[in-house]
């Protein structure tokens, strides 16, 4: 099979895939219709361009699709921006995607669609661009899993910047078991890329062995991106209580005592500079280190 022809192969696989788990996500309600729009595209592009950016994109999506479900009764009550089923929206999906698209996209030129390992001396530019994507899903997984796990824990949550005790909910407010589980959610990426990489990704030996160390990268990642975004939420996002809603709530009022934060950065801004300072310092600890 020629390259022209195993192109057209790879993005038939891409399209078909991405369209029945678009579909099969609008269907269960962890997408909207534009969300299962945006998410198709996005999705055909990743799997498209390779199966280990499809495998981080999908490892992402599914892990973090479920653990919005769980517990939902209980963030029903705390969050005023509830959503059955989670919902994402095409803005939300660009937010948590849209700069890997990008990524990926540039792979794709710099290697003409041939799928390379992380290797700094085969092409540094290279190896800068994958680990932005690595980070870039790290980051993602690690602020949705210590939200959604770290929302429903028994711990008091703690203002990142002063450590005193905040309500649940609050903008920049951590736990023990969300730190944990961001990491978890780093560590979940990093094997999906690894993985995949064994079985698709011809290596030298050598090579092949020092791609294991993408697992304690994205683990750090993923740590890292959650404390991040819990630093721009705790200064950045406004967070007050509203005595009428008895909730947390993410815009001033009336009826509304401030916790923390200024009204400068909405959640998607606020989740967006997170993905893009991990991206960036994962790319330089990936170019360092392979």
């Amino acid at each position: 099979m020629d390259s022209s022809s195993l192109q057209w192969t790879q993005f038939l696989i891409a399209v078909t895939v991405a369209f029945f788990i678009a579909f099969r996500a609008h269907k269960r309600k962890s997408l909207n219709t534009s969300g299962a729009i945006a998410g198709f595209i996005v999705m055909s592009l990743h799997i498209f361009v390779g199966s280990r950016f499809g495998a981080m994109l999908l490892a992402f999506f599914f892990t973090s699709s479920k653990l919005t479900k769980i517990g939902e009764d209980k963030k029903r009550k705390i969050d005023p921006e509830f959503k059955e089923g989670g919902q994402r929206n095409w803005l939300q999906v660009l937010a948590n995607s849209g700069v890997a698209s990008v990524l990926v996209v540039i792979i794709w030129v710099l290697t003409k669609g041939q799928d390379k390992c992380l290797n700094s001396n085969d092409s540094a530019l290279v190896t800068f661009f994958i680990g932005g994507v690595i980070g870039h899903y790290s980051c993602c997984n690690g602020d949705t899993w210590s939200s959604e796990l770290g929302i429903l824990s028994d711990d008091q949550p703690r203002l990142i910047t002063t450590f005193k005790p905040v309500r649940r909910g609050t903008n920049g407010g951590v736990t023990k078991a969300g730190l944990l589980a961001a990491a978890a959610a780093g560590s979940v990426i990093g094997v999906s890329f690894v993985l995949l990489g064994l079985l698709t990704t011809k290596c030298g030996f050598d090579i092949a062995l020092k791609q294991l160390l993408v697992i304690p990268i994205a683990t750090f990642a993923g740590l890292c991106g959650s404390i991040i975004d819990s630093l721009l939420g705790a200064t950045l996002q406004f967070t007050g209580f509203c005595s009428v809603r008895q909730k947390v709530v993410g815009k001033p009022g009336p009826t509304v005592k401030k916790i923390s934060g200024v009204s400068i950065l909405d959640n998607n801004a606020v989740n967006l500079v997170s993905i893009l300072l991990t991206t960036i310092l994962t790319s330089i600890a990936c170019l360092y280190i392979f």
